[in-house]
């Protein structure tokens, strides 16, 4: 997946600038997509540039003008075609599961430290992710908001980011007690 479709994803909700841009990759969009502000920028102009996207200038009292971004109709046509296409399996690429891997060689103390840090950087997310779901359901409950929900697509992928930082957080935490005995039982 390019920059390119999660940038034009995160803009179906309506007009958003750089900077809310970059505060809806942060709350929704980095449960699959990471970027940071500068690459959003310049993906914006990139996206303009080939017409996939349209901006206007909001001019500001007492602060800098602003430029607001919206997706046109080719835009939407590059999304149509980028859900169709068929997609590559995701990979891991974790240097903490590298450490782990490692694990029967080295000292574990800093290991379990760096395991107890992930999981608690799960459970943050974990706690996030629930807040946004909330959010983003209102009063209906999950089977009425998957059923009959304005836009479910968010609420989907939020839905994996859960799963996804759960496993995290359930996995780290089975590593530790894991490594934790074996460590008592070689005293």
């Amino acid at each position: 997946m390019a920059l390119r479709h999660a940038v034009l994803a995160a803009l179906l909700d309506g007009e958003l600038s750089g900077y809310q841009l970059a505060k809806a990759f942060d709350v929704g969009v980095a449960n699959f997509w990471y970027a940071q502000p500068q690459q959003l920028y310049a993906e914006l102009n990139r996206l303009e540039q080939a017409g996939l996207v349209v901006g206007r200038e909001v001019v500001q009292e007492g602060r800098p003008n602003k430029r607001l971004f919206q997706v046109t109709d080719t835009g939407l046509a590059e999304l149509e075609e980028f859900a169709g296409a068929s997609d590559k399996p995701a990979f891991v690429r974790d240097d903490l599961l590298v450490k782990v891997q490692a694990a029967d060689h080295v000292d574990t103390t800093a290991l379990i430290a760096r395991l107890r840090e992930r999981a608690t950087f799960a459970q943050a997310k974990i706690d996030l992710f629930g807040k946004l779901l909330r959010n983003l359901r209102g009063d209906k409950s999950e089977a009425d908001f998957l059923l009959h929900g304005e836009r479910v697509g968010p609420y989907l992928t939020c839905l994996r980011g859960l799963a996804f930082e759960e496993g995290n957080r359930d996995w780290c935490e089975r590593t530790v007690a894991v490594l934790t005995r074996r460590e008592r039982s070689r005293r």
